[in-house]
C-alpha cells in the first residue's frame, strides 16, 4: 500500500470525529422541513461554506486535474472574466433570492406553484433522472482514486473466497453517506459538509505550499523552463495561444459564462442548500460569500495538476527521479487503461505522480480531505435526488400530504433506493468521455430546459404553462439527443450503410469527424429552450400574480425581510451596487469588499487582454511572472479566508443548533400544494 500507519491513523482519526458529529444532530430533526430544509435556519457562512463542500466531490477534484493537466494555468486566466459575473449574480440575488422568497423546498414545489401539478411530476421525473444518470459515475471515479492512490490491492481473499476491492471501496462511502442522511437529514449533511470544507480547504492549502516549495523534485524554475515550450497552439501559460487545444479552450470557457447565469438554481444536487436559508437576504448573502469560498480549492485546482504535468512531460531536476516516477506512472496509467478506458487512466495521471512526490502524513492528509470531499458530496447528492423523487414525483399524485413519520420514512427509502441505482450504474457504465464534458452534457438534460423555465417563472409575470413544457421538451431534447450520438456516433456508419449507396464514403466521413463535445450541446440546449419558452408564452397572452408567488406586499411572511432605514440619495446610490434596504453596514462591507477583490483582478485582465490584441502581444516570461504572483497572492488570500470562514461559520452553526433547539416546527410545511392546477 502507498499509505503508512500514520495516513491510516489520520483518516481514522477523521472519520471517527465527522461520525460523532453526526450522531448528535439527530436530536434536531423533528419534522419533515428539517429533513429537506434544515428547518430554514442556515446562516450566510455555514451556508456558503457547506453548499461549497457539496460542489467539491472527489470526481469534480479529479476533473479540474484532468482539466488543468491538459490547459495548464490558462484556464484561470478565463475564471477571471467569470468572476465578475459570479459577483454581480451573488449582490443582485438573481434567482437565489426569489426562489427563498417563494419558500419552496424544492424546484419542482415552485414548478407546481409557478405553472401546473403536472408539470411539476414532469419536471420532478426529468430531474430525478439526469440527477442520478449524472450521479451515476461519482462512486466509480472516487473508488478507482481511493484505489489507485492508496495502493489498496485490487483483489484479496477473505473467509477462503477472493473479494473484489473496487465494489467494496463504493459500497463503504455510500453507507457512510448513507448513514449521514438519515440520521439527520438536511441538518446532519449541513454539519457535516462545514466541518469538513475546513479541513479540506487546509488541506488545500498545505498541499499546494508544499508542492511549491518542499519537493525535492520540481521547483519554480522548473515549472517556468517547461511551461514556456508546449506546443504550438496548445499554450500551458499564455491564454492567448490556445486555439488548438482540443476541448479546454476559450469556448469552453465562454460557454461556461453562459451556463453561469443561465443555469443558477438549475442544477438541483443542491436543492437541499437552496431552501435551507434563514431567509432570502442570507441566501443573497452566502452568495457573496462564495466569491472567495473557492480560493483554497481553485489554486489547488491548477497547481497540483500542473506540477503533474512538468513531472510528466518534461526532464527536470534529479533525471533519474524523474525517469523512475514517469516509468511509474506510465506504468499505473497502461495498466488501469487496459482495465478500464482510456478517459479512466488519463483521470488518474495526476493522484499517481502525488503518491511519488508526497511524503506520510501529508499522503493520509490527503486521503482524509479526498474522502471528506467524497462522502460530502455523495450524502448532499442523495439527500437531493432522494428527496426530488418522493416530493415532486410522488406526492403531486396524492390528494393530501403524508403524516410526518411516514413522510421521512419515505425518503430515507428514497434516498437507500438513489444508493442503490448509483452503485450498480458505476458497476456496469465504462464512462469513455472526459469528465467535465460528461456531467455537463447529462446535467443538460434537465438544466437544458430548466434554465428558461426557472427564470422566466421567477422574473417574468408572461410566463405561461405551455411555455414551461416546451421549453423543458426542447432543452431536454436535444440533450438526449446528444448523448445518443455521442455514444453511437462509432456505430452509425454501420447502421446507416444499408440506405446509401456508398458506405465507404459514409465511414470515412464520420471517421473524419466528431460530434460536438458537451460544452457545445449544452449551449444548444440551452438555445433552444429559451426561443420556445419565449414565443410560445408570448402567443399565450395571460399574465401571473407575482405578488403572491414571492409573498410580497399583503402576502408578505412577517419577520423574513430585515429591513435597514435608508433613504433618499444614500439609498439610491447603495442601489447602484445592487445593495438595496435590507442591508446592514456589516453586509455593505462585506459586499463592497467582494466588489474590490472581483474588479481588481477584472481589471487586470482587461488592461493585459487589451494591451494583448491592441498594442502588441505579450510574450510567455510576462506570463510566467504573473502566474507566480498570482499563485502565492491566491494562497495568502486561501489561508485569511479559511480562518475568516471558519469563524463565521461556527458561529452559525451554533445559532442554527439553538434555533432548532427551541423553534416551534409547523408540520404542514412539507412541500404538499392543495391546489390541482396552477392559476395563470
Amino acid at each position: 500500500m502507498n499509505l503508512t500507519r500514520i495516513d491510516w491513523l489520520i483518516v481514522a482519526a477523521f472519520i471517527a470525529f465527522v461520525i460523532l458529529s453526526v450522531a448528535q444532530s439527530r436530536r434536531y430533526m423533528r419534522s419533515v422541513a428539517d429533513f429537506l430544509s434544515a428547518g430554514r435556519t442556515g446562516g450566510r457562512y455555514l451556508l456558503s461554506v457547506s453548499q461549497g463542500m457539496c460542489a467539491i466531490g472527489s470526481i469534480t477534484i479529479i476533473g479540474y486535474w484532468q482539466q488543468n493537466y491538459a490547459s495548464g494555468f490558462v484556464s484561470r486566466w478565463w475564471d477571471v472574466a467569470s468572476g465578475i459575473v459570479l459577483i454581480i449574480l451573488a449582490v443582485s440575488g438573481w434567482v437565489t433570492y426569489r426562489f427563498r422568497q417563494t419558500r419552496c423546498l424544492t424546484m419542482a414545489q415552485f414548478f407546481e406553484i409557478r405553472y401546473s401539478r403536472r408539470f411539476r411530476i414532469f419536471a420532478g421525473l426529468v430531474a430525478f433522472l439526469s440527477g442520478i444518470v449524472n450521479f451515476g459515475i461519482f462512486p466509480s471515479v472516487g473508488a478507482l482514486f481511493f484505489l489507485h492512490f492508496c495502493g489498496i490491492p485490487e483483489h484479496f481473499q477473505w473467509l477462503g473466497v477472493a473479494w473484489s476491492a473496487y465494489p467494496l471501496i463504493m459500497l463503504a462511502f455510500l453507507a457512510v453517506s448513507l448513514f449521514f442522511v438519515f440520521t439527520g437529514g438536511q441538518i446532519a449533511v449541513m454539519i457535516t459538509d462545514f466541518l469538513q470544507a475546513i479541513f479540506v480547504s487546509v488541506v488545500f492549502v498545505i498541499l499546494v505550499v508544499y508542492l511549491l516549495c518542499l519537493t525535492g523534485v520540481v521547483n519554480w524554475h522548473h515549472v517556468a523552463e517547461v511551461l514556456a515550450h508546449a506546443e504550438k497552439g496548445k499554450s500551458l501559460i499564455n491564454p492567448f495561444k490556445t486555439g488548438e487545444v482540443e476541448v479546454f479552450n476559450i469556448w469552453y470557457f465562454a460557454i461556461n459564462i453562459v451556463i453561469l447565469i443561465y443555469n443558477k438554481l438549475s442544477w438541483q444536487g443542491t436543492q437541499g442548500f437552496n431552501a435551507s436559508a434563514k431567509s432570502a437576504h442570507e441566501a443573497k448573502m452566502g452568495e457573496v460569500l462564495s466569491t472567495w469560498r473557492w480560493i483554497p480549492q481553485n489554486i489547488m485546482f491548477v497547481v497540483v495538476p500542473v506540477i503533474a504535468c512538468v513531472v510528466m512531460k518534461y526532464g527536470l531536476g534529479d533525471s533519474a527521479a524523474i525517469t523512475g516516477i514517469q516509468d511509474s506512472v506510465n506504468a499505473g496509467v497502461a495498466r488501469i487503461s487496459a482495465a478500464e478506458t482510456k478517459a479512466i487512466g488519463d483521470q488518474m495521471i495526476t493522484p499517481l505522480v502525488l503518491v511519488k512526490l508526497l511524503p506520510p502524513g501529508l499522503m493520509g492528509a490527503l486521503t482524509a480531505a479526498m474522502l471528506a470531499s467524497t462522502i460530502g458530496t455523495h450524502a448532499s447528492y442523495l439527500h437531493s435526488w432522494g428527496a426530488i423523487f418522493i416530493q415532486d414525483v410522488v406526492m403531486p399524485f396524492r390528494k393530501k400530504p403524508f403524516a410526518p413519520k411516514q413522510h421521512i420514512l419515505l425518503l430515507r427509502g428514497a434516498i437507500l433506493g438513489v444508493a442503490v441505482f448509483i452503485f450498480l450504474f458505476s458497476m456496469l457504465f465504462k464512462n469513455s468521455e472526459k469528465i467535465w464534458p460528461f456531467l455537463m452534457i447529462t446535467g443538460a438534460i434537465f438544466c437544458g430546459g430548466s434554465g428558461a423555465v426557472i427564470i422566466g417563472g421567477l422574473y417574468w409575470r408572461r410566463g405561461t404553462t405551455r411555455g414551461a413544457w416546451t421549453a423543458l421538451l426542447a432543452g431536454s431534447g436535444v440533450a438526449v439527443g446528444a448523448i445518443l450520438l455521442t455514444n453511437y456516433w462509432a456505430k452509425l456508419p454501420d447502421l446507416l450503410s444499408p440506405f446509401v449507396r456508398d458506405p465507404e464514403v459514409v465511414r470515412r466521413f464520420f471517421a473524419m469527424h466528431e460530434p460536438l463535445n458537451g460544452a457545445w450541446m449544452s449551449l444548444i440546449s440551452m438555445t433552444a429552450a429559451v426561443v420556445s419558452y419565449a414565443v410560445v408564452s408570448l402567443l399565450d397572452n395571460k399574465r401571473f400574480d407575482m405578488d403572491r408567488l414571492l409573498h410580497r406586499g399583503a402576502y408578505a411572511v412577517p419577520g423574513e425581510a430585515v429591513v435597514e432605514e435608508t433613504h433618499g440619495a444614500r439609498a439610491a446610490f447603495w442601489k447602484i451596487f445592487g445593495m438595496g434596504r435590507e442591508f446592514t453596514r456589516r453586509d455593505k462591507a462585506i459586499c463592497l469588499l467582494a466588489y474590490g477583490w472581483t474588479f481588481g483582478w477584472m481589471a487586470l485582465f482587461l488592461g493585459v487582454t487589451g494591451w494583448n490584441f491592441l498594442i502588441r502581444e505579450i510574450p510567455d516570461p510576462f506570463w510566467i511572472g504573473y502566474w507566480r504572483v498570482y499563485i502565492w497572492v491566491n494562497v495568502a488570500a486561501a489561508v485569511i479566508v479559511t480562518v475568516w470562514f471558519a469563524i463565521g461559520g461556527f458561529r452559525d452553526l451554533f445559532r442554527m443548533i439553538k434555533q432548532l433547539k427551541t423553534m416551534t416546527r409547523d408540520h404542514s410545511d412539507d412541500g404538499f400544494v392543495e391546489r390541482k392546477e396552477a392559476k395563470e
